[in-house]
């Protein structure tokens, strides 16, 4: 499997990212949680994403908070929040929680497939009087400021980065392949992301990005070159 490939390749690939993307389409054994309490990463996918679910339409039925240890992709980071529930969503085929978050002190939409945690408190749901759900009828996401965009061709067993993370655009190309466009704030990071598919994504655009992906490309050759002949 090319995710197992690349989480076995060290310097190469950014791989706690991809253990966790393989842990998301894995079975694994996991010891047995507390009730109200779901860990996503000891689960397939879907069985995880379900109770997540169901976890969540407890929380908004009865009004209670929630606290959660969440992946954010485009930073690459898990955080814990406190979040007061609002409204479950289904956009685009994905399963979303809209939120009140303690943490950021405003409204977000948490995917739930990256919720690698969640746990009902025993305390109220709170968000503030002023806090509104998210126009959603013009698109999900939003641009930020700061953020580039990526344009990247990607073959058959590099598909996986277009369902793991979120892009703005898909075209579907001949033998299976797809282009992406998607948005990056960290261009070592999408570099890093490119590099570790060895070969199997490629970066289109922009300029800035194609270099940076060829000189990660060069010193990886360099660093494997070492290695086979020490």
């Amino acid at each position: 499997m090319a995710l197992r490939a690349l989480a076995d390749t060290p310097g190469v690939a950014d791989t706690d990212a991809v253990r966790r993307a393989l842990a998301k389409v894995e079975a694994a054994a996991g010891a047995a949680q507390p009730a109200g309490v779901v860990v996503g990463l000891a689960a397939p996918e879907a069985e995880a994403t379900a109770e997540v679910r169901e976890i969540v339409r407890d929380a908004l039925s009865r009004k209670r908070a929630l606290k959660i240890r969440y992946y954010t992709a485009s930073r690459d980071e898990m955080t814990e929040r406190v979040v007061d529930p609002m409204r479950a969503l289904l956009v685009e085929g994905r399963n979303y929680l809209e939120a009140w978050c303690r943490y950021a002190c405003d409204m977000r939409l948490f995917r739930m497939d990256r919720i690698d945690a969640i746990e009902v408190l025993d305390e109220p749901a709170a968000p503030p009087p002023y806090a509104e759900p998210t126009d959603v009828s013009a698109g999900l996401f939003r641009p930020e400021a700061g953020q580039q965009v990526a344009v990247l061709r990607l073959e058959p067993d590099a598909r996986w980065i277009s369902e793991y993370y979120a892009v703005d655009e898909q075209t579907e190309l001949d033998g299976g392949r797809c282009r992406v466009v998607m948005r990056y704030t960290d261009p070592t990071w999408m570099a890093r992301l490119v590099v570790g598919t060895g070969g199997l994504a490629v970066a289109e655009g922009p300029v800035e990005l194609v270099d940076l992906i060829r000189e990660r490309t060069s010193a990886a050759l360099a660093r494997a070159g070492r290695q086979l002949a020490g």
